[in-house]
């Protein structure tokens, strides 16, 4: 640093002082009340950890390789949000440029005075050697107990001979937006660096494929590249979560954060600690969205819920009645406001449980009794939120004209024999313009099940100027309920 920069901080911090004082002479009862942290840093500090990967051969290229992905899906670039995500992966600073191909670094915790460590799983994944960095300065070897990708968790176990510091785990599931919330943890190899700042918002979905199944506590707590894997406090001392991404165009902090909530992680450990992998519930459909257009066809009160597009023959749901069309209110107790609040709910029921869905129909409510299969561990999500490319339609006046739907083709889509019409022509502005494609196949229109030609013209019979038509449209293997509104004078 040059005297020039000097000179220009030390009148920057006179100013700072003349305005400081300023500030205190007009303080308020308000300002007077604001929390001090000190307390909990200083109880705290000794149980987090620095976190070190390091890698050889062809295993380092690989994990290079995710280090330098800036978020899950980034390797898609026809999804742009998806790139502006960026996982805290490390940023070494201390080691040489030839080491730095070679290592990675991260944060932690310990959960146990035992030696039991909490991480993210990418901070240390295809790592042939974990190290971890204690407040005394002692460098440990940890083994990694169990990783689970999809909640992005890693535990990892030392030995330091005796007894360790250990965090408590509060609820984040009390957790409400504008509640302070304070971070430890290493950003840039800066070791047990202390940010605060307050929850932004609880229940955050990403829309990440690989992670459908947390449900992210969004804060404004600065945290970098480095933090990953860190502890996030609540104002009693407590870890609430794990930081683990940020919202950003630059890789670099820029107000918005996300963590994993410490309920989620703790039910990952146990079962890591127990059987070695983390198996989660599956109920057996496909939900999407509930769109203005449905709210509309279905004379509904609001967009809240999931709507049903596709039931997975066997499955819990199927056995208990759920239909397609239908739209999920209720999981065990939790009113669903999103669709993407219901994966995380399945995901974290334990198999075998049976849970209330409360499920609308027809303009009436219904409560089914449904009991949860385990997700296979090689499925990515057993409850998938999302649905197919953007397609709408109906008949003449909604600018489509349909055909049977040949066995071999439902075969292929898994459909049963009887069930939709395929598109074969589009010839006006409603159904281009929403995008439906020849050879989209129409399994209902407005929840009526269509299986033949016949069936979707009587169907679709009244539409006219105004109307609104709500279709089930399949294209490949996923399916999407579409609504098309007729403009007036058609």
């Amino acid at each position: 640093m040059n005297r020039s920069i000097l000179r220009t901080l030390a009148c920057s911090a006179l100013i700072g002082i003349a305005a400081i004082g300023n500030v205190e002479a007009q303080t308020t009862p308000s300002a007077a009340a604001l929390p001090d942290f000190t307390g909990i840093v200083e109880k705290n500090a000794a149980a987090v950890v620095h976190v070190e990967a390091r890698y050889t051969g062809e295993t380092s290229r690989k994990s290079q390789t995710a280090g330098d992905q800036a978020a899950p899906g980034q390797d898609t670039p026809d999804d742009p949000q998806a790139e502006l995500f960026r996982r805290f992966f490390g940023m070494p600073m201390m080691p040489s440029p030839q080491e730095q191909k070679h290592t990675s670094l991260g944060s932690g915790f310990i959960i146990s005075s035992d030696g039991y460590i909490l991480t993210n799983n990418h901070v240390i994944d295809h790592a042939d050697k974990v190290i971890v960095r204690l407040q005394d300065h002692r460098t440990l070897t940890a083994k990694v107990v169990g990783t689970d990708p999809t909640y992005d968790i890693a535990l990892l176990k030392v030995d330091a001979g005796g007894s360790l510091p250990a965090v408590s785990m509060g609820d984040s599931r009390s957790l409400k937006p504008g509640q302070w919330v304070l971070a430890i943890g290493s950003p840039f190899g800066f070791d047990y660096t202390v940010t605060q700042g307050i929850v932004s918002a609880v229940g955050r979905n990403l829309g990440q494929q690989d992670q459908p199944y947390t449900s992210f506590i969004q804060t404004d707590v600065p945290i970098n590249r480095g933090n990953s894997g860190g502890p996030l406090f609540n104002l009693q001392g407590q870890v609430v979560g794990i930081n683990s991404q940020i919202y950003s165009n630059t890789g670099d902090y820029l107000g918005v954060a996300f963590s994993i909530p410490i309920d989620v992680a703790m039910n990952a450990v146990q079962q890591l600690k127990t059987k070695g992998y983390v198996s989660r519930g599956m109920l057996g459909v496909t939900v999407q969205p509930v769109s203005d257009d449905m709210v509309k066809a279905f004379k509904l009160d609001s967009g809240a819920g999931a709507a049903v597009v596709d039931v997975t023959p066997d499955s819990g749901a199927a056995k208990a009645g759920i239909q397609v069309g239908d739209v999920i209110l209720d999981y065990n107790g939790q009113v669903l406001q999103q669709s993407a609040d219901l994966p995380p709910l399945v995901g974290m029921t334990k198999p075998g449980s049976k849970v209330p869905v409360e499920i609308l129909r027809n303009g009436s409510k219904q409560t089914l009794e449904v009991t949860i299969a385990e997700t296979s561990r090689d499925q990515a999500a057993a409850t998938r939120s999302g649905a197919a490319p953007s397609a709408r339609g109906g008949a003449a006046a909604l600018g489509l004209t349909v055909q049977p739907l040949d066995n071999d083709t439902r075969k292929q889509l898994g459909l049963n024999p009887g069930q939709g019409v395929v598109i074969s022509d589009i010839s006006g502005p409603v159904a281009a313009q929403a995008g439906l494609q020849a050879g989209d196949v129409i399994l209902m229109v407005n929840q009526q099940k269509i299986g033949n030609v016949a069936e979707f013209q009587a169907a679709t019979r009244d539409v006219k100027g105004g109307s609104t038509v709500l279709l089930l449209v399949r294209r490949g293997e996923q399916s999407q309920f579409i609504g098309l509104t007729v403009p007036d004078g058609k």
